[in-house]
């Protein structure tokens, strides 16, 4: 067992601003002797003791400090402080007085931090001499170190080459903001470095870091390489596209641009919009376009100028003409033959189509057999440049067919009633523009459909009109066509009609009724079935039994043919009855 006063306390306390922060003190008296009295002390920044309490057997008092309403006693005499500050990062003592066992005293550090530092700020901005970046923390306890780094590299100070300035401001809260400047000289090569800070910081006891976001430093200085290109939307530029010119220089920053085109010998400037950004726009590009264009830099700083040419081709197609052969004038039946023709600095394929868009033939020659007004007569030669997809053009050509006009509709024959309002139509086709009339007055409405002329006639069935039609006239100064309309009285038609219903009845009964009297003369053995009492019902004898009907009508040719087909069995039935028989009388 000891044999002296003995205290025992941690050396060092952590606590988070805010937080409360308890700090024991544990003692030992020898022969379990009581203590005369425990005081808590802080030591200022004078390094002098200032109490907090006093204990005795009798009480606990507490001193008028700053931290009277902050500070609590435990059972076990343990020193609590609420609401810890940055302030109260200091070392705090607990003594002992134990009578004849003496006094003792032992300490504890108070370690104060604070939660996450906020996020270092970093701004960068050249200068003379060339500040790279300057980067600060705020709200930290205790204060924070930071450092530099280069793409990821730590950077160190080197004298007349990389300077860290740093400063440490303590608030009034007793946190600390911690700021730092970096100077370098930069060069060209630079321009795509990044630099960053990192704070680092205790917290819990354990050092930790944070690294701010990175930034490049906007570094000046002149172009050394030009660089100029043909941007368009396809890799062979043909007439029509959208070309874009694009000068690109790698001073910082960008030189003033100007776009020439050689004229001859002579470079001729092209003033367009968005040009001295770099950026000429060529729209709708045609042979004109075709040429050698230079881009030149100026660089205001130095005046220094670079500059680069490049050739745009235009891919073209032109002159495209249509050839016809024979070039008089052509009627139905003739033969022409059609012959393309265009020029391009680049290889021509041909391919002839109908008005429908259908492929007819390729080559650059269309032979056309016996031309006629229906068949179509317009033709299209389309141009193409097969090692330029898109570059193409076609050219439209119509053969005029000349010829006397052609009727080819009628209505004809046409069933009417007497008095009744009708409609006559005639569809004729010529070239040149035909003329039709008719032989009848009425009205009359006319159209045109290509090559084709319609007219519809709106008259009243006269009697004249019924017995004698209407005729179509069409003419041109080829030619005259001309058709008749047959008229049909209705009423006729349905009484001729009736009277070959009748004639069929009649002649059904004729037949029912022969057979009708065949069959009785049998039953009444009238006709005897042997051979040898046959009779020939042809006899003159057997006129009287025999029964004839005679339709007559000069119309009714189906149905004599058909009462021809009954008196016809009935002969053939004589004749094999008297064959039969051996001899006939």
């Amino acid at each position: 067992a000891a044999s002296k006063l003995e205290i025992s306390m941690p050396a060092v306390v952590e606590v988070e601003i805010g937080d409360t922060a308890t700090i024991e003190c544990n003692f030992y008296i020898p022969e379990n002797a009581s203590y005369t009295y425990i005081d808590w002390f802080y030591v200022d920044r004078s390094n002098r003791q200032v109490r907090l309490y006093h204990v005795t057997a009798s009480g606990v008092l507490e001193d008028d400090t700053d931290y009277k309403k902050r500070l609590s006693l435990g059972e076990d005499k343990a020193l609590s402080i609420s609401a810890v500050t940055a302030q109260d990062a200091r070392t705090f003592v607990c003594q002992v007085g134990a009578g004849s066992y003496g006094v003792g005293e032992n300490s504890t550090e108070l370690s104060v931090y604070s939660e996450l530092p906020a996020e270092p700020d970093l701004c960068s901005r050249l200068s003379l001499p060339p500040q790279i970046a300057k980067c600060m923390s705020k709200n930290s306890f205790p204060p924070p170190n930071i450092t530099w780094h280069k793409n990821g590299e730590q950077l160190h100070a080197e004298e007349n080459r990389v300077m860290i300035q740093s400063t440490l401001t303590r608030e009034s809260s007793g946190l600390y903001t911690v700021s730092s400047t970096l100077y370098a000289p930069v060069t060209r090569e630079d321009r795509h470095s990044r630099y960053h800070c990192t704070v680092h910081y205790l917290l819990r006891g354990q050092t930790r870091s944070l690294a701010s976001r990175g930034v490049k430093v906007n570094i000046f200085y002149p172009a050394e390489h030009l660089k100029l290109q043909v941007v368009s939307s396809s890799a062979l530029v043909k007439e029509g596209d959208n070309v874009t010119l694009v000068c690109e220089a790698d001073g910082n920053p960008p030189p003033v641009f100007s776009f020439f085109k050689k004229n001859l010998d002579e470079w001729q400037e092209v003033s367009l919009p968005e040009a001295d950004s770099g950026v000429l726009n060529l729209r709708d590009v045609n042979k004109s376009n075709n040429g050698t264009y230079k881009c030149q830099s100026l660089d205001l700083d130095d005046m220094s100028q670079i500059e680069e040419d490049v050739d745009l081709v235009v891919n073209y197609i032109e002159g495209v003409r249509v050839k016809m052969e024979p070039s008089s004038t052509l009627r139905e039946g003739d033969t022409v033959t059609l012959s393309c023709d265009a020029h391009s600095p680049v290889h021509l394929t041909y391919q002839w189509r109908d008005e429908k868009g259908r492929k007819l033939v390729e080559g650059n020659q269309l032979v056309v057999n016996n031309l006629t007004f229906e068949n179509s007569n317009t033709f299209s030669c389309k141009v193409m440049a097969p090692s330029v997809p898109g570059l193409e053009q076609s050219k439209k050509v119509s053969v005029a067919v000349e010829g006397k006009p052609r009727i080819v509709a009628i209505s004809s024959p046409l069933y009417v009633r007497q008095n009744e309002v009708i409609n006559l139509t005639c569809k004729a086709i010529a070239f040149p523009r035909p003329t039709l009339q008719w032989s009848i007055n009425g009205t009359a409405h006319e159209y045109m459909d290509n090559q084709h002329i319609t007219s519809n006639l709106t008259v009243r069935v006269s009697q004249d009109l019924l017995q004698a039609g209407a005729m179509c006239r069409v003419f041109n100064s080829l030619g005259v066509s001309e058709k008749h309309i047959e008229l049909l009285d209705q009423k006729s038609t349905a009484e001729s009609q009736g009277v070959i219903i009748v004639a069929i009845i009649v002649a059904i009964l004729v037949v029912a009724v022969l057979g009708a009297v065949i069959y009785f003369l049998h039953k009444k053995g009238k006709i005897p079935c042997g051979r040898a009492g046959k009779q020939d019902i042809t006899k003159p004898e057997a006129r009287k039994d025999k029964i004839v009907v005679e339709v007559k009508s000069d119309k009714l040719s189906e149905e004599a043919g058909l009462l021809q087909g009954a008196n016809g069995e009935k002969r053939a039935a004589a004749d094999q009855v008297g064959p039969s028989g051996g001899h006939r009388p």
